[in-house]
């Protein structure tokens, strides 16, 4: 009788480990499975490969930037996912392989940085110049070194007197640039949006 027993204890301790290791993997992969979702999921993949090319520059302390620069780009989709390839002087698009976009998109960022830095701007004015190209920032120099939405929609407009033809917004006025349609004036401001998301 009390081998029994013994037996009939053994098997509840056995199922109660059981039960127990079953429920702390399910609360492990729902943890895991919250980690992974949310708005930035599809960007947080590309994290490692982000930071290992901003470790060549020593920029690492900019990884969210760039995360939040990739999700205003592309949402973390796409084989352009830092949309790099216009800035590489190549046609919209044209780089098809992750890898090689972030390389070129932390390349992009690293010379605003830069040239923003030898300029006395601040740091959104560099945010907005990964999306306008560096004369954004020499417009922002001789208006005071600090980004408004208003100076961007002025650099914007001078860019699409230039190529109306180019910068139309597709011919679709109801396009909120309109008619600021050379790059996307609200940039900076998207961006610094993403930035805090990403810090929390």
């Amino acid at each position: 009788m009390w081998k029994t027993v013994k037996a009939s204890l053994a098997i509840v301790i056995l199922l109660f480990v059981a039960l127990t290791a079953l429920i702390l993997m399910n609360h492990s992969d729902e943890k895991t499975s919250v980690k992974n979702s949310g708005p930035f999921a599809d960007v947080k993949r590309y994290q490692p490969l982000i930071k290992e090319e901003l470790a060549k520059y020593r920029l690492e302390k900019y990884t969210n930037v760039l995360l939040a620069l990739m999700h205003q780009e592309s949402r973390g989709e796409g084989g352009d996912p830092m949309q790099a390839s216009e800035s590489a002087g190549l046609s919209p698009n044209e780089i098809k392989n992750p890898k090689q976009s972030i390389e070129k998109g932390v390349k992009h960022f690293r010379r605003m940085l830069i040239y923003g830095e030898q300029n006395h701007v601040d740091f959104p004015t560099v945010i907005q110049a990964y999306n306008m190209g560096a004369g954004y920032i020499d417009f922002v120099k001789k208006h005071g070194g600090k980004h408004t939405e208003q100076l961007a929609k002025e650099f914007s407009i001078i860019q699409v007197r230039k190529e109306p033809k180019v910068y139309n917004c597709g011919g679709n006025k109801d396009n909120f640039r309109y008619p600021y349609c050379y790059g996307d004036f609200t940039y900076s401001t998207k961006v610094e949006e993403h930035i805090k998301s990403l810090s929390t």
